[in-house]
């Protein structure tokens, strides 16, 4: 039988030396980059942070906005429900002074009756 599996060859057939000299090479490169970085006194990173703090402060305002406009919803529904409230303790109190007149009015009837029965006995 015959072994037809293939093997993979290695990518890079590197030594050990070159193997770290690339690994010092990034290393530096790095490094490199890093250096180039704008320091914190530079106009570009100044002017970014500037924009930062804009944008900062442009969220907060708006944030404060929605809060405030929450709280007038708030207190419109506050002020609604207190004058439901007040209509309907109002419409309570026409139907209690209702219900006392035409109580009034039934016993008066039953009096009235009452004192015509009374006067006929005599």
């Amino acid at each position: 039988m015959t072994d037809h599996r293939r093997h993979m060859g290695r990518f890079k057939d590197d030594n050990l030396n070159e193997r770290l000299q690339n690994a010092a090479q990034a290393k530096q490169a790095l490094l490199q980059k890093l250096k180039a970085r704008p320091g914190p006194d530079d106009p570009i990173v100044k002017e970014r942070q500037a924009k930062r703090q804009a944008i900062t402060a442009a969220r907060e305002a708006r944030a404060a906005e929605r809060e405030a406009a929450k709280a007038r919803a708030e207190q419109e529904r506050a002020e609604l429900e207190a004058r439901e409230e007040a209509e309907r303790a109002a419409v309570r109190e026409r139907e209690l002074q209702d219900h006392i007149a035409h109580e009034a009015e039934q016993k008066a009837i039953r009096d009235a009756r009452y004192a015509a029965r009374k006067k006929r006995k005599k």
